[in-house]
């Protein structure tokens, strides 16, 4: 009677199935006596009263005082904005009281909510969440590597040759001052590409989650890092490398 997509649509906003069929059928075949609508609808005669009393409360039906009562279905535009009005007064209602009531007990114990965005300080807390990115990336990782972080490179290649198997795209971005020797290894497990005048580098997962590396004369004494789960700021973190990307040199030289 009505396609899958419109039947899902109705459901989604908390319709019954019983009720789109009783609704559908009012549209179809006009205005009904409730044996008639269960008889053409195939709703349960034990189930049609309650189901036309809830189709009447959401207001998508309204009946007439005649013997036996007639039920007519209301346009769906109408039944819709009245749906609409009725499901953001609710919401008013909900969020005053659950806002009035919980808001104290939230500010009383202190909580936070969760950040998005740390500062990571040593290798090894670096390394740690380079690591876990590197495993959890599912499509795509971009890596900006400055040569001051190479050593950072080498302790994750196991993991990145796994992701390659895995069939995930890795795309690195090197400080043409990084070693031949590394760029060699690199580019058996990724796109390679080469930059000059890299000032800092980051590692970005799959769009969603990106960890930039300050480059310092110091690196080698206490790295910094900062990590965003922020899918704004990790987007523009992935347009960025692509701009870099464009203007880098192949390995081979072109």
């Amino acid at each position: 009677m009505i396609s899958e997509k419109a039947r899902k649509a109705m459901e989604s906003i908390g319709l019954t199935s019983y009720e789109i069929k009783a609704y559908t059928t009012l549209l179809t075949d006009g205005a009904l006596t409730a044996q008639e609508l269960s008889m053409r609808s195939g709703v349960p005669y034990s189930k049609i009263y309650e189901v036309l009393g809830k189709l009447e409360e959401k207001g998508w039906i309204e009946s007439d005082g005649s013997r036996p009562t007639k039920f007519y279905p209301k346009a769906p535009a109408t039944a819709l904005e009245a749906m609409r009005v009725r499901m953001e007064s609710e919401m008013r209602d909900a969020e005053s009281v659950i806002v009035g009531e919980l808001m104290p007990l939230y500010d009383k114990s202190g909580a936070k909510e969760k950040p998005e965005i740390w500062v990571l300080r040593g290798l090894h807390n670096i390394l740690a969440k380079v690591r876990e990115m590197v495993l959890e990336c599912e499509k795509e990782l971009l890596v900006a590597l400055p040569a001051i972080a190479e050593g950072i490179t080498k302790q994750v290649q196991p993991a990145l040759r796994q992701l390659r198997e895995n069939g995930v795209r890795i795309a690195i971005l090197a400080s043409e001052s990084t070693s031949s020797d590394v760029i060699k290894a690199l580019s058996r497990i990724a796109e390679v590409r080469l930059k000059d005048s890299m000032f800092g580098g980051g590692v970005i997962s799959d769009g969603r989650q990106v960890i930039l590396l300050l480059a310092s004369e110091r690196m080698g004494n206490e790295p910094l890092a900062i990590l965003a789960e922020h899918t704004g700021l990790a987007g523009f973190a992935r347009e960025y490398f692509n701009y870099l990307w464009k203007e880098a040199r192949d390995i081979d030289g072109r």
